[in-house]
């Protein structure tokens, strides 16, 4: 190895020693630094210490300074009370003194009284005996002056007080009944003028006809058809009579059935529009737009029933409603009026607090025997009563449909009674049905001649419309209780003979005139 190997060896070893010194010397002051930082940071955290020491010090001074003046304050409120409630205390005392005082007083009164009243109840049981005495001599007395005994004089007393509280019983009872009849009078006329206010409706009146316009008046020959085919296959597969006269441009659809007719009306509507008339095209267009009907029916009264918030009705009732709005009674649309009768029994069983939602079902299923009266024997109560039976409607129901109209089953319920009232006030108030002229005078006519049949009836007025009878009798026939008996008779025969809306109200006139002439 040469010197130059052994310098490098040399200067290698001085460097690392030297760099090994210098990285201990650079520790070393870093120590001495970081010693120094944290001498300081010490001491400042001692500072800070002591000064919230201080602080705390201070908070805690000023905070039981605070709370002894606190308890100062309580402990001279509570003792402020307590010296009032001992003045309470005292003054209470001094009362209960002065009222056993009184008191004390009060019973040597009171011992003094009793003895004073003791001796008035000694005086008074003896004058009561000498009174017994008395009254017993009295008896004796006017027994021997009136000839009878005791017993025998309460007996006619007894009578002759029990005739005159029958008099006056008798008295009392009709006033009452006469204030009652009037409250109830009043009250019902106010109910039903609310229930009529409330729910009046307007009406569409129809006939048993309907008519359709014609373009020309060739198309009556193509509806005839060749030697009437048409019109018989027309009448034969609807049910309605066609009537083609000389009115121009117009043919004119006759049936009792409203359904079947608006089925005919439509479908000649259609077949004209066509054009294409004969058997098989009538036959097609009639059985479509009766399948159109069904559904329109079933529509009809689904609203109407969604109308009066009724539920759980048969989808078959349902149907029959619908068929209503084809169906008038006196010009009156059946199921409009079914509707108001609902409505009126809603506003009636509000009133007078029964059942609202079997009234309002009652008020529209009545007249439901309307809708296949055409079709099934018997009256619209009876058809509509079986049919409430057969889709489970009650027998409450059923009597209230029977019962409806005067000379049927009795009603058995509160709400067949409103029933009747709100079949009536729908049928017959003013301009909600119409007749013809002739009609309507033959209907006065025959009212006059039912009444001028019975003997002693001198005149007869048919007045208001057909809805009055007003009967003046020879006063020398006929007395005060025959009259009576006569207007019972007289409106008994005209429930029997005629057919007429509402109610009539037959009034008997007797009247005597003695004249005078002084000379």
């Amino acid at each position: 190895m040469n010197n130059f190997s052994l310098w490098m060896i040399g200067s290698l070893f001085s460097g690392i020693l030297l760099g090994y010194l210098g990285r201990m010397t650079y520790i070393k002051f870093k120590i001495n630094i970081s010693e120094k930082e944290s001498k300081k940071i010490l001491e400042e955290a001692i500072r800070e210490a002591e000064t919230k020491k201080k602080e705390g010090f201070l908070e805690i001074k000023e905070e039981r300074h605070r709370l002894r003046i606190e308890f100062d304050k309580e402990t001279r409120s509570r003792r402020v009370e307590l010296n009032n409630a001992e003045k309470r205390l005292i003054q209470k005392e001094q009362n209960m003194d002065k009222k056993m005082d009184i008191l004390d007083r009060k019973e040597r009164e009171t011992q003094v009284k009793d003895k004073s009243l003791s001796n008035l109840d000694k005086q008074l049981r003896e004058k009561e005996q000498k009174i017994s005495r008395q009254d017993e001599e009295q008896k004796k007395v006017l027994e021997r002056v009136a000839g009878m005994s005791r017993e025998e004089a309460k007996r006619i007393l007894l009578q002759n007080i029990e005739k005159t509280l029958t008099h006056e019983s008798a008295a009392l009872v009709k006033k009452m009944e006469e204030e009652t009849r009037e409250i109830a009078s009043k009250k019902a006329k106010e109910i039903i003028s609310l229930s009529i206010q409330r729910c009046a409706a307007d009406h569409t009146a129809d006939i048993t006809v309907s008519t359709v316009s014609l373009s020309s008046d060739e198309m009556k020959g193509r509806i005839i058809g060749r030697e009437g085919r048409n019109i018989r296959a027309f009448e034969t597969i609807t049910g309605v009579d066609l009537i083609v006269d000389d009115t121009p441009e117009a043919i004119t659809l006759s049936a009792f059935d409203g359904v079947r007719r608006e089925i005919a009306r439509v479908s000649l509507e259609r077949l004209i529009s066509d054009g294409r008339i004969h058997p098989t095209r009538i036959e097609e267009v009639v059985g479509k737009v009766s399948n159109e009907m069904e559904v329109f029916l079933k529509e009809v009264g689904e609203q109407t029933v969604f109308e009066l918030g009724i539920v759980g009705l048969h989808p078959e009732l349902i149907r029959l409603i619908g068929r209503l709005k084809y169906r008038t009674s006196y010009g009156q649309n059946v199921l409009q009026h079914s509707k108001e009768v609902a409505l009126l029994m809603s506003v009636l069983a509000a009133e007078i607090g029964v059942d609202i939602a079997f009234s309002k079902r009652a008020g529209l299923l009545h007249d439901i025997g309307k809708a296949i009266d055409h079709e099934v024997e018997g009256s619209h109560p009876q058809i509509g009563a079986d049919l409430a039976r057969r889709f489970n409607e009650g027998d409450k129901m059923c009597n209230a449909i029977l019962s409806h109209h005067e000379g049927g089953e009795e009603p058995r319920s509160v709400e067949a009674v409103l029933l009747q009232a709100a079949d009536a006030i729908s049928a017959s108030r003013p301009g909600v049905r119409r007749e013809s002229l002739e009609r309507y005078l033959k209907r006065l006519e025959k009212l006059e001649g039912i009444a001028n049949e019975f003997q002693g009836v001198e005149k007869s007025y048919a007045i208001q419309a057909g809805r009055e009878l007003r009967i003046i009798v020879e006063p020398e026939d006929i007395d005060d209780n025959c009259a009576a008996q006569l207007a019972r008779d007289v409106a008994k025969k005209i429930e029997q003979e005629l057919e007429y809306p509402g109610q009539i109200k037959v009034t008997v006139i007797r009247e005597i005139r003695a004249v005078e002439l002084a000379k």
